[in-house]
Protein backbone atom coordinates (compact mmCIF):
# COMPACT_ATOMS: atom_id res chain seq x y z
CA UNK A 1 0.00 0.00 0.00
CA UNK A 2 1.59 3.33 -1.06
CA UNK A 3 0.82 6.84 -0.17
CA UNK A 4 1.56 10.22 -2.09
CA UNK A 5 2.68 13.13 -0.39
CA UNK A 6 1.32 16.27 -1.80
CA UNK A 7 3.10 19.71 -2.18
CA UNK A 8 2.92 21.47 1.32
CA UNK A 9 0.67 24.48 0.01
CA UNK A 10 -2.23 22.25 -1.25
CA UNK A 11 -5.36 22.19 1.03
CA UNK A 12 -5.86 19.47 3.37
CA UNK A 13 -7.48 16.21 2.52
CA UNK A 14 -9.60 13.21 3.91
CA UNK A 15 -7.72 10.80 5.53
CA UNK A 16 -8.29 7.85 3.91
CA UNK A 17 -5.31 5.37 1.91
CA UNK A 18 -5.82 4.44 -1.63
CA UNK A 19 -3.01 3.00 -3.49
CA UNK A 20 -3.67 2.07 -7.57
CA UNK A 21 -3.30 -1.49 -8.09
CA UNK A 22 -3.89 -1.56 -12.37
CA UNK A 23 -4.76 0.85 -14.99
CA UNK A 24 -7.62 2.96 -14.44
CA UNK A 25 -10.32 3.07 -17.04
CA UNK A 26 -13.37 4.57 -17.92
CA UNK A 27 -15.44 3.35 -14.73
CA UNK A 28 -12.53 4.23 -12.54
CA UNK A 29 -12.66 7.07 -11.08
CA UNK A 30 -16.02 7.24 -10.44
CA UNK A 31 -16.06 6.10 -6.60
CA UNK A 32 -17.96 9.48 -5.34
CA UNK A 33 -20.70 8.64 -7.71
CA UNK A 34 -24.20 6.95 -6.35
CA UNK A 35 -26.97 4.35 -7.61
CA UNK A 36 -25.09 2.73 -9.59
CA UNK A 37 -24.26 5.85 -12.39
CA UNK A 38 -20.46 6.11 -12.19
CA UNK A 39 -18.80 9.17 -14.06
CA UNK A 40 -16.28 8.58 -16.37
CA UNK A 41 -12.84 10.26 -16.32
CA UNK A 42 -12.55 13.77 -16.60
CA UNK A 43 -16.41 14.05 -16.64
CA UNK A 44 -18.77 15.74 -13.31
CA UNK A 45 -18.78 12.94 -11.26
CA UNK A 46 -22.77 12.30 -10.95
CA UNK A 47 -24.60 12.41 -7.36
CA UNK A 48 -21.86 14.31 -5.43
CA UNK A 49 -21.97 17.69 -3.83
CA UNK A 50 -19.99 20.56 -5.56
CA UNK A 51 -21.22 23.65 -4.20
CA UNK A 52 -18.38 26.43 -3.27
CA UNK A 53 -17.10 27.08 -0.29
CA UNK A 54 -18.81 29.81 2.21
CA UNK A 55 -16.42 32.84 2.87
CA UNK A 56 -13.73 31.57 5.42
CA UNK A 57 -14.56 28.33 5.29
CA UNK A 58 -11.70 26.43 5.02
CA UNK A 59 -11.63 23.64 1.99
CA UNK A 60 -9.88 20.48 3.49
CA UNK A 61 -9.29 17.39 1.57
CA UNK A 62 -10.85 13.95 2.46
CA UNK A 63 -8.23 12.35 5.45
CA UNK A 64 -8.38 9.18 3.87
CA UNK A 65 -6.88 9.39 -0.33
CA UNK A 66 -3.61 8.92 0.44
CA UNK A 67 -2.93 12.74 -0.16
CA UNK A 68 -1.05 15.03 2.24
CA UNK A 69 -2.20 18.36 2.20
CA UNK A 70 -1.04 21.84 3.07
CA UNK A 71 -2.60 24.89 5.14
CA UNK A 72 -6.08 25.81 4.76
CA UNK A 73 -6.98 29.00 3.41
CA UNK A 74 -8.53 31.88 4.66
CA UNK A 75 -6.79 32.13 7.86
CA UNK A 76 -7.32 29.13 9.11
CA UNK A 77 -4.21 27.62 10.35
CA UNK A 78 -3.50 27.23 14.11
CA UNK A 79 -0.97 29.46 15.97
CA UNK A 80 0.08 30.64 19.11
CA UNK A 81 -0.19 28.25 22.46
CA UNK A 82 -2.68 25.74 21.27
CA UNK A 83 -0.58 25.23 18.46
CA UNK A 84 2.35 24.62 20.14
CA UNK A 85 0.97 21.52 22.39
CA UNK A 86 0.98 19.18 19.42
CA UNK A 87 3.41 16.51 19.52
CA UNK A 88 4.89 14.46 16.81
CA UNK A 89 2.51 11.36 16.43
CA UNK A 90 3.70 8.23 18.02
CA UNK A 91 3.05 4.28 18.91
CA UNK A 92 -0.50 3.98 20.05
CA UNK A 93 -1.04 2.12 23.60
CA UNK A 94 -2.27 -1.35 24.35
CA UNK A 95 -5.53 0.57 25.50
CA UNK A 96 -5.67 3.47 23.24
CA UNK A 97 -6.36 0.08 20.21
CA UNK A 98 -8.85 -1.45 22.38
CA UNK A 99 -12.22 -1.59 20.07
CA UNK A 100 -9.84 0.36 17.24
CA UNK A 101 -10.10 -2.03 13.76
CA UNK A 102 -8.16 -1.64 10.74
CA UNK A 103 -10.63 -1.50 7.32
CA UNK A 104 -8.92 -2.32 4.15
CA UNK A 105 -10.84 -1.98 0.87
CA UNK A 106 -10.91 -3.21 -2.76
CA UNK A 107 -12.44 -0.70 -5.10
CA UNK A 108 -13.03 -3.08 -7.80
CA UNK A 109 -14.22 -0.59 -10.22
CA UNK A 110 -11.32 1.67 -9.59
CA UNK A 111 -8.85 -1.16 -9.31
CA UNK A 112 -7.74 -0.04 -6.23
CA UNK A 113 -7.62 -0.54 -2.90
CA UNK A 114 -7.78 1.79 -0.02
CA UNK A 115 -7.63 1.87 4.34
CA UNK A 116 -9.11 3.44 6.86
CA UNK A 117 -9.74 3.15 10.40
CA UNK A 118 -12.84 2.62 12.49
CA UNK A 119 -14.10 1.87 15.94
CA UNK A 120 -15.97 -1.04 17.52
CA UNK A 121 -19.52 -0.22 19.06
CA UNK A 122 -21.30 -3.67 19.84
CA UNK A 123 -19.59 -6.93 21.05
CA UNK A 124 -20.97 -8.72 17.67
CA UNK A 125 -19.19 -6.74 15.32
CA UNK A 126 -20.62 -3.39 14.55
CA UNK A 127 -18.75 -0.64 13.63
CA UNK A 128 -18.55 3.41 12.71
CA UNK A 129 -16.20 4.98 10.42
CA UNK A 130 -16.16 7.61 7.82
CA UNK A 131 -18.18 7.59 5.12
CA UNK A 132 -15.22 8.04 2.13
CA UNK A 133 -13.90 5.30 4.00
CA UNK A 134 -15.75 2.61 2.06
CA UNK A 135 -17.02 4.60 -0.35
CA UNK A 136 -16.76 2.85 -3.36
CA UNK A 137 -15.65 -0.61 -1.69
CA UNK A 138 -16.63 -3.45 -3.59
CA UNK A 139 -15.02 -5.83 -0.41
CA UNK A 140 -14.22 -4.67 2.89
CA UNK A 141 -11.48 -6.62 5.17
CA UNK A 142 -11.69 -5.44 9.23
CA UNK A 143 -8.81 -6.17 11.35
CA UNK A 144 -9.40 -5.53 15.20
CA UNK A 145 -6.32 -4.55 16.42
CA UNK A 146 -6.29 -5.28 20.29
CA UNK A 147 -6.31 -9.13 18.80
CA UNK A 148 -5.43 -9.22 15.70
CA UNK A 149 -8.63 -11.18 14.01
CA UNK A 150 -9.43 -10.39 10.85
CA UNK A 151 -13.36 -10.40 9.22
CA UNK A 152 -15.04 -9.61 6.01
CA UNK A 153 -17.67 -6.94 6.52
CA UNK A 154 -20.42 -5.15 4.66
CA UNK A 155 -21.61 -2.30 4.73
CA UNK A 156 -25.55 -1.76 6.97
CA UNK A 157 -25.63 1.68 5.40
CA UNK A 158 -24.38 4.79 4.89
CA UNK A 159 -24.76 8.75 5.20
CA UNK A 160 -22.37 10.23 2.95
CA UNK A 161 -24.16 13.96 3.62
CA UNK A 162 -22.46 14.04 6.63
CA UNK A 163 -19.83 10.98 6.17
CA UNK A 164 -20.45 8.75 8.41
CA UNK A 165 -21.07 4.86 7.81
CA UNK A 166 -21.67 1.62 9.74
CA UNK A 167 -20.39 -1.95 8.35
CA UNK A 168 -21.37 -5.85 10.11
CA UNK A 169 -18.28 -8.10 10.89
CA UNK A 170 -19.20 -11.68 9.48
CA UNK A 171 -19.51 -14.14 12.47
CA UNK A 172 -18.17 -11.45 14.81
CA UNK A 173 -18.72 -11.75 18.74
CA UNK A 174 -16.95 -11.05 21.86
CA UNK A 175 -15.20 -8.01 20.81
CA UNK A 176 -14.36 -5.40 23.33
CA UNK A 177 -15.60 -2.16 22.26
CA UNK A 178 -14.64 1.23 22.59
CA UNK A 179 -15.42 4.00 25.69
CA UNK A 180 -17.22 6.85 24.50
CA UNK A 181 -17.72 9.96 25.95
CA UNK A 182 -20.17 12.06 24.51
CA UNK A 183 -20.06 14.95 26.72
CA UNK A 184 -18.09 16.75 24.44
CA UNK A 185 -14.78 18.91 24.59
CA UNK A 186 -13.79 22.45 25.46
CA UNK A 187 -11.32 24.39 23.26
CA UNK A 188 -8.03 23.81 24.84
CA UNK A 189 -8.92 20.15 26.05
CA UNK A 190 -6.06 18.25 25.17
CA UNK A 191 -6.82 15.23 22.89
CA UNK A 192 -5.36 12.14 20.67
CA UNK A 193 -6.32 10.87 17.35
CA UNK A 194 -5.55 7.12 17.02
CA UNK A 195 -5.68 5.83 13.65
CA UNK A 196 -3.94 3.53 10.55
CA UNK A 197 -1.54 6.59 9.78
CA UNK A 198 0.65 5.51 7.00
CA UNK A 199 -1.43 1.72 6.61
CA UNK A 200 0.94 -0.45 8.99
CA UNK A 201 -1.38 -2.64 10.64
CA UNK A 202 1.70 -3.42 13.60
CA UNK A 203 2.17 -0.03 14.39
CA UNK A 204 -1.10 1.98 14.82
CA UNK A 205 -0.52 5.58 15.12
CA UNK A 206 -1.46 8.13 18.30
CA UNK A 207 -1.18 11.52 17.40
CA UNK A 208 -1.42 14.16 20.41
CA UNK A 209 -2.88 17.66 20.30
CA UNK A 210 -5.32 20.32 22.14
CA UNK A 211 -8.93 21.20 20.59
CA UNK A 212 -8.50 24.50 18.93
CA UNK A 213 -12.07 25.38 17.89
CA UNK A 214 -15.49 23.96 17.94
CA UNK A 215 -18.72 23.95 15.79
CA UNK A 216 -16.49 24.53 12.83
CA UNK A 217 -17.50 24.26 8.79
CA UNK A 218 -15.24 22.72 5.93
CA UNK A 219 -15.80 21.68 2.23
CA UNK A 220 -14.17 18.62 2.07
CA UNK A 221 -12.63 17.64 -0.92
CA UNK A 222 -10.40 14.32 -2.18
CA UNK A 223 -7.24 14.84 -3.27
CA UNK A 224 -7.77 15.70 -6.88
CA UNK A 225 -9.87 18.80 -5.12
CA UNK A 226 -13.42 16.73 -6.24
CA UNK A 227 -16.27 14.96 -4.61
CA UNK A 228 -16.33 18.54 -2.48
CA UNK A 229 -18.80 17.46 0.42
CA UNK A 230 -19.58 20.70 3.27
CA UNK A 231 -19.28 19.21 6.95
CA UNK A 232 -20.72 21.40 9.53
CA UNK A 233 -20.25 21.23 13.30
CA UNK A 234 -16.50 19.88 13.04
CA UNK A 235 -13.89 19.74 15.98
CA UNK A 236 -10.98 21.15 14.97
CA UNK A 237 -7.72 20.24 16.89
CA UNK A 238 -4.03 20.25 16.31
CA UNK A 239 -3.45 16.94 16.06
CA UNK A 240 -1.34 15.55 13.68
CA UNK A 241 -3.80 13.29 11.61
CA UNK A 242 -2.15 11.66 8.72
CA UNK A 243 -3.59 9.71 5.50
CA UNK A 244 -5.39 6.37 6.83
CA UNK A 245 -6.74 7.94 10.71
CA UNK A 246 -10.30 8.37 8.69
CA UNK A 247 -12.71 6.71 10.93
CA UNK A 248 -10.67 6.73 13.92
CA UNK A 249 -11.33 7.59 17.92
CA UNK A 250 -10.31 11.15 18.61
CA UNK A 251 -9.42 10.25 22.61
CA UNK A 252 -10.28 13.52 25.33
CA UNK A 253 -7.57 12.84 28.05
CA UNK A 254 -8.83 9.96 30.36
CA UNK A 255 -9.20 8.12 26.85
CA UNK A 256 -12.90 7.75 26.21
CA UNK A 257 -13.82 8.70 22.25
CA UNK A 258 -15.34 11.80 21.90
CA UNK A 259 -14.84 12.38 18.09
CA UNK A 260 -14.23 10.32 14.42
CA UNK A 261 -11.24 11.66 13.12
CA UNK A 262 -11.96 12.64 9.57
CA UNK A 263 -10.03 15.57 7.43
CA UNK A 264 -6.72 16.73 8.33
CA UNK A 265 -3.98 18.89 6.74
CA UNK A 266 -0.51 19.53 7.30
CA UNK A 267 2.19 22.11 6.95
CA UNK A 268 3.88 24.51 9.64
CA UNK A 269 1.21 23.29 12.10
CA UNK A 270 -0.83 20.90 12.12
CA UNK A 271 -4.65 21.08 11.58
CA UNK A 272 -7.65 18.62 11.77
CA UNK A 273 -11.17 17.85 11.90
CA UNK A 274 -13.43 15.18 13.55
CA UNK A 275 -17.00 14.47 14.20
CA UNK A 276 -18.33 14.99 17.36
CA UNK A 277 -19.24 11.26 18.63
CA UNK A 278 -22.41 11.99 19.41
CA UNK A 279 -23.79 12.86 16.22
CA UNK A 280 -21.92 10.32 14.71
CA UNK A 281 -23.98 8.09 16.99
CA UNK A 282 -27.19 9.45 16.23
CA UNK A 283 -26.57 8.79 12.66
CA UNK A 284 -25.13 5.05 13.32
CA UNK A 285 -28.22 5.06 15.08
CA UNK A 286 -30.61 6.27 12.06
CA UNK A 287 -28.92 3.61 10.06
CA UNK A 288 -29.47 0.86 12.69
CA UNK A 289 -32.89 1.13 13.05
CA UNK A 290 -33.75 1.31 9.20
CA UNK A 291 -33.92 4.80 8.29
CA UNK A 292 -33.80 5.13 4.61
CA UNK A 293 -34.02 8.85 3.12
CA UNK A 294 -32.22 11.58 1.27
CA UNK A 295 -29.08 11.11 3.42
CA UNK A 296 -29.52 8.04 5.29
CA UNK A 297 -29.10 5.06 2.87
CA UNK A 298 -29.26 1.24 3.93
CA UNK A 299 -27.25 -1.24 2.57
CA UNK A 300 -25.94 -0.97 -1.06
CA UNK A 301 -27.08 1.13 -3.68
CA UNK A 302 -29.15 -0.34 -6.88
CA UNK A 303 -26.34 -0.56 -9.37
CA UNK A 304 -26.98 -0.41 -13.19
CA UNK A 305 -23.18 -0.85 -14.18
CA UNK A 306 -22.48 2.31 -16.22
CA UNK A 307 -20.52 5.19 -16.69
CA UNK A 308 -22.12 8.20 -18.15
CA UNK A 309 -21.79 11.53 -19.06
CA UNK A 310 -24.21 14.54 -20.31
CA UNK A 311 -25.18 14.00 -23.53
CA UNK A 312 -27.41 16.22 -26.59
CA UNK A 313 -30.93 14.30 -25.48
CA UNK A 314 -29.75 11.98 -22.45
CA UNK A 315 -27.43 10.34 -20.27
CA UNK A 316 -24.47 9.11 -22.64
CA UNK A 317 -22.87 5.96 -21.97
CA UNK A 318 -19.11 5.97 -21.65
CA UNK A 319 -18.37 2.41 -20.25
CA UNK A 320 -20.16 -0.61 -19.56
CA UNK A 321 -19.18 -2.61 -16.58
CA UNK A 322 -18.53 -6.40 -17.94
CA UNK A 323 -21.63 -8.80 -17.03
CA UNK A 324 -23.58 -6.03 -15.30
CA UNK A 325 -27.09 -5.31 -15.99
CA UNK A 326 -26.63 -2.54 -18.55
CA UNK A 327 -24.05 -5.40 -20.50
CA UNK A 328 -26.38 -8.16 -19.91
CA UNK A 329 -29.60 -5.76 -21.67
CA UNK A 330 -27.19 -5.08 -24.84
CA UNK A 331 -25.77 -1.56 -23.95
CA UNK A 332 -22.64 -0.51 -25.04
CA UNK A 333 -20.73 2.47 -24.81
CA UNK A 334 -21.86 5.49 -27.09
CA UNK A 335 -25.54 4.63 -26.23
CA UNK A 336 -28.15 7.40 -24.73
CA UNK A 337 -29.88 6.33 -21.68
CA UNK A 338 -33.71 8.12 -22.45
CA UNK A 339 -35.71 6.52 -19.76
CA UNK A 340 -35.61 4.50 -16.35
CA UNK A 341 -39.12 3.04 -15.55
CA UNK A 342 -41.35 6.10 -17.54
CA UNK A 343 -38.98 8.64 -16.47
CA UNK A 344 -37.29 11.05 -18.43
CA UNK A 345 -33.42 10.96 -18.85
CA UNK A 346 -32.02 14.10 -19.88
CA UNK A 347 -29.03 14.25 -18.17
CA UNK A 348 -26.66 12.22 -16.09
CA UNK A 349 -28.29 13.88 -12.96
CA UNK A 350 -31.54 12.72 -14.15
CA UNK A 351 -30.53 9.13 -14.85
CA UNK A 352 -28.64 9.22 -10.65
CA UNK A 353 -31.86 10.57 -9.27
CA UNK A 354 -34.34 8.08 -11.28
CA UNK A 355 -32.18 5.33 -10.16
CA UNK A 356 -31.95 6.77 -6.27
CA UNK A 357 -35.57 5.27 -5.87
CA UNK A 358 -34.60 1.61 -6.64
CA UNK A 359 -33.12 -1.03 -4.86
CA UNK A 360 -30.65 -4.25 -5.63
CA UNK A 361 -32.99 -6.70 -7.02
CA UNK A 362 -35.87 -4.24 -8.50
CA UNK A 363 -36.99 -4.67 -11.97
CA UNK A 364 -36.98 -1.43 -14.02
CA UNK A 365 -37.34 -1.19 -17.81
CA UNK A 366 -34.62 1.34 -18.78
CA UNK A 367 -34.94 3.11 -22.45
CA UNK A 368 -31.86 4.19 -24.85
CA UNK A 369 -31.02 5.05 -28.37
CA UNK A 370 -28.53 3.09 -29.86
CA UNK A 371 -25.15 4.08 -32.24
CA UNK A 372 -27.48 4.07 -34.96
CA UNK A 373 -30.17 6.24 -33.52
CA UNK A 374 -32.47 3.70 -32.82
CA UNK A 375 -34.52 3.04 -29.77
CA UNK A 376 -33.56 0.75 -27.34
CA UNK A 377 -36.04 -0.99 -24.12
CA UNK A 378 -35.10 -3.92 -22.12
CA UNK A 379 -36.19 -4.78 -18.20
CA UNK A 380 -33.22 -4.97 -16.41
CA UNK A 381 -32.89 -6.32 -12.92
CA UNK A 382 -30.63 -4.03 -11.12
CA UNK A 383 -27.27 -5.20 -8.71
CA UNK A 384 -25.89 -3.93 -5.72
CA UNK A 385 -23.19 -2.01 -5.99
CA UNK A 386 -20.28 -0.73 -4.41
CA UNK A 387 -20.82 1.27 -1.42
CA UNK A 388 -21.69 5.06 -1.55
Amino acid sequence: MTETAEAPTTPPTHRRRTAVIGGIGALGIAAGAVFGVHAAAGDTITGTASAAPAVNEPTVVFGGRGGFGGSVPGGYGTSGSAASTATAATTATADQVVGVVDITTVLGYEDAEAAGTGMVLTSDGEVITNNHVVEGATSITVTVLSTGATYSATVVGTDPTDDVAVLQLADASGLATVTIDDGGVAVGDAVTAVGNAGGDPTSTSAAGGTVTALDQSITATDETGSDAEQLTGLIETNADVQAGDSGGPLFDAEGAVVGMDTAASTGNDAQSYAIPIDTALDIADQIASGVDDATVHQGYPAFLGISVQDGPSGATIAGVVSDGPAAQAGMAAGDVITAVGGTTIESADDLTTALSGYQPGDRVTVGWTDGTGTAQSATVTLAAGPAD
